[in-house]
């Protein structure tokens, strides 16, 4: 480590680790083995769960790769380390997943004006496997979650759950052009699947695309924690303060705060740290103690020491 931090910027996560790699390898497998049954099969419904499969696939990848970058160590340049980019992978496996979509929407519209014929017994054997594999990996990746806060297992427990879901609507439709002869139930039920996996890319992407902004976390109430500071003996004032997560369980906050002089400020800190850590579980928190008069602080400033003096007026005219 090039420099001491008194919160190691990493995560060494080995049962999620364990987990996505037994999962990426029957998701392959099975990945491979839907793309050559859709083909055979002529089915519109196997083949965009496979598709399903594929980003899945690229998701495993990218996910192995974040969480071997972020047991990486901080250095001079990276001083976070690389915890950021399990979410940028979180990112891009949710636009994939949107896009696949999407193309699943469009194939399902030409399906739909060109009908082809569908070998129901494979499409209904593979699809069946499919369940199997899913349930299993489905209960691998909620057993993980339940051990290891991580947003990429967590993302990929969705996107097997969708996977769930998809293989029961692939089965449903092999069984209800078995008996009624439609094949329009095969774009129909892949639009459904479509819908699912356009579904979970979403609430990746937003989910994501709020820690890339640096937005206050959802479980945290900025107002609130901003008033417990100012509830610490000796604090006057909190102002530029920001809140923002730089993955899963790694938060960060910063602060300003106007002290009393009569109080010493590293007494200030001090408690401010403890009581984020104890109260919220806020581990990485940077106070900057200011004195209003030393520290400008333009029309902000001028107005706290305007209502500062007033405080010290009333105060003396009732005698206190």
């Amino acid at each position: 480590m090039y420099d001491y931090h008194h919160l190691r910027h990493v995560k060494n996560q080995q049962t999620s680790k364990k987990t996505l790699w037994i999962t990426l390898i029957l998701t392959l497998f099975f990945t491979l083995v839907e793309i050559v049954g859709g083909v055979l099969s002529g089915s519109l419904a196997l083949l965009s769960d496979s598709a399903h499969m594929i980003s899945d696939v690229v998701a495993l990848g990218l996910s192995m790769i974040a969480i071997y970058l972020a047991a990486r160590e901080s250095n001079a340049r990276y001083t976070f380390g690389y915890l950021r980019f399990e979410i940028i992978a979180s990112f891009l496996n949710g636009l994939a997943l949107a896009i696949i979509a999407l193309g699943i929407f469009y194939e399902g519209i030409q399906r739909v004006l060109h009908p082809q014929s569908i070998d129901f017994k494979l499409m209904l054997t593979i699809a069946s496997v499919g369940l199997l594999v899913n349930i299993v990996l489905t209960f691998v990746l909620a057993r993980s979650n339940k051990e290891e806060e991580n947003l990429n297992v967590q993302s990929a427990l969705w996107h097997f759950i969708g996977d769930l879901l998809s293989s029961i609507g692939v089965i449903v439709s092999a069984v209800l052009i078995y008996f009624t002869g439609w094949s329009l139930f095969d774009p129909l039920i892949s639009a459904v699947i479509g819908g699912i996996i356009f579904a979970g890319g979403s609430r990746i992407l937003k989910e994501s695309y709020s820690i890339l902004m640096e937005s206050v976390p959802g479980k945290f109430d900025l107002d609130e924690i901003r008033q417990q500071i100012r509830e610490v003996e000796g604090v006057e004032d909190v102002h530029e303060m920001h809140l923002w997560a730089i993955s899963t369980d790694h938060y960060s906050l910063t602060a300003h705060v106007f002290v009393n002089e009569h109080i010493q400020p590293f007494c200030v800190i001090l408690a401010i740290n403890e009581m984020l850590r104890e109260r919220y579980g806020i581990l990485h928190s940077t106070i900057q103690t200011e004195h209003a008069q030393i520290h400008p602080h333009g029309e902000y400033g001028k107005e706290f020491l305007r209502l500062k003096e007033n405080e010290h007026l009333g105060d003396r005219r009732a005698g206190i």
